[in-house]
């Protein structure tokens, strides 16, 4: 299994801008003109006892010799409600120095800034998703040495982010509305920006013929920020709209190759090798048996890697032996822990108080139930009384109803031929390697599009 923590995704600070591992860009209205600013910036972050330091540090300029520096340090008060698997934070400004230097004879100091954000995260187990709510003013001097005069500027400022976090993708949008106030007049403005980073399976060839392997996989780790800056500024630029764009360059990361025998000309013949590769299928043979049934504790096992659930970590010194938490599960297989992690986090539970059968064939709708309680999605689903669109739906367990709503309305399930789900039907391997694929894209790709694409309405 790669082990890499979760990706995280976060526009730096909140004036609209966007960044990569080498620039920072970002524009300034102050003038009633749009100037951009390009240049290095440092985004540090220390926790300590539930309070987390954000500091931001810039140094901008541009072809015309104008010059931004900027320094803000952020401090946010954590609360982590494990009993709610939430965490929320309020963050206020600590300290803070701006000064904007345009051509020769003009500079704007920032002089008062005010700012709150309230935030609350939903940590669920295969994605934590979240959202915030932020108001702030800052109070500028501006200086005009020729002619000379002085002027009080407010920027008035409030907004939304909302994102999510998982081991495959992370995406954070941020919209700001602004409000400039000057002597002329006041001014609008409207910031979106959206960091997005991803991790994707693709498949590399091996082109010589003379090899004891054909190809195989590689994760592919991306990062890219875009931001849109709408403006209305009657005294000065009038109605306009800037984009800003930045890619992060990529990171390629080689996987084992597998070497089945017999999934040369299967249909699920892809995704086995990709799971195969990233180890959550960790089998010890030439032969996966893609046409035999996946048993429940392969199955759960395999779901909790795929997405790298943090599992549960064994006491390093304990004169008690450590107990089962079902009667038929021995501490000692190396992915025991897997499984007590799903249990303590409502992922699965056991057919029976005492049971989990582990070598029982897994159903359709035991997985789907899975892969729908890591999302934390369940609830989506609306209230009881509903019928799915299946003709067997009066043979979907009570159970496991919801999740199967949610999973066919999220586009990881659908039914057969005759549009039965067939709920009791046992999962075969190659089944279950299909489907866990499709749940990887969707923490990929879905989110994202949801996040960024759904939320921004570039045009």
């Amino acid at each position: 299994m790669i082990a890499t923590p979760s990706v995280e995704a976060k526009p730096a600070d909140f004036n609209g801008g966007i960044l990569n591992e080498y620039v920072y860009e970002e524009v300034v209205f102050l003038t009633g003109y749009p100037i951009t600013f390009s240049g290095k910036a440092t985004v540090t972050e220390k926790e300590n006892k539930g309070q987390l330091t954000s500091t931001y540090r810039f140094t901008l300029a541009n072809t015309a010799g104008d010059k931004l520096t900027r320094s803000v340090v952020y401090v946010s008060d954590i609360d982590e409600r494990v009993d709610k698997g939430q965490t929320t934070a309020q963050t206020s400004v600590k300290s803070y120095s701006e000064k904007i230097t345009i051509g020769k004879n003009l500079t704007y100091t920032l002089d008062d800034y005010q700012f709150s954000q309230g935030a609350v995260s939903d940590n669920r187990p295969a994605s934590d998703y979240y959202s915030g709510n932020i108001v702030g003013r800052k109070t500028y001097k501006m200086a005009n040495k020729t002619p000379k005069s002085e002027e009080l500027i407010t920027v008035h400022m409030s907004g939304r982010n909302m994102g999510y976090e998982n081991f495959w993708g992370a995406t954070e949008t941020q919209i700001m509305d602004y409000e400039i106030g000057t002597n002329e007049g006041s001014a609008f403005v409207t910031s979106k920006v959206s960091d997005s980073k991803s991790r994707t399976l693709q498949y590399e060839a091996h082109d010589p013929s003379l090899s004891s392997f054909t190809g195989g996989h590689a994760v592919i780790s991306k990062s890219t920020m875009i931001g849109e800056y709408t403006y209305t500024i009657p005294y000065g630029a009038g109605k306009g709209v800037v984009h800003l764009s930045q890619k992060n360059v990529p990171k390629i990361e080689r996987l084992i190759v597998p070497k089945f025998r017999d999934v040369a000309k299967h249909w699920a013949k892809d995704d086995i090798e990709r799971l195969y590769s990233l180890g959550v299928f960790d089998e010890k043979t030439q032969f996966f048996s893609p046409n035999t049934p996946m048993k429940r504790y392969q199955f759960t096992v395999g779901v909790l890697k795929a997405v790298d659930i943090r599992v549960l970590e064994q006491p390093k010194k304990s004169k008690v032996p450590k107990k089962a938490i079902f009667n038929d599960l021995n501490v000692k297989d190396p992915d025991y822990l897997f499984i007590e992690s799903a249990v303590e986090k409502g992922i699965i539970t056991g057919v029976t108080p005492d049971e989990f059968k582990p070598n029982s064939p897994v159903t359709r709708v035991q997985a789907v139930a899975i892969l729908i309680r890591a999302l934390g999605m369940e609830g989506r689903a609306p209230s009881p009384g509903y019928r799915t669109n299946y003709v067997d739906n009066n043979k979907i367990p009570a159970w496991g109803k919801d999740s199967v709503y949610v999973a066919t309305e999220l586009g990881l399930i659908y039914g057969d031929e005759k549009n039965r789900f067939n709920p009791n039907a046992p999962l075969t391997r190659a089944q279950s390697a299909a489907l866990i694929v499709r749940f990887l894209d969707f923490l990929e790709s879905d989110l994202k599009q949801n996040y960024r694409d759904d939320m921004l309405f570039f045009e």
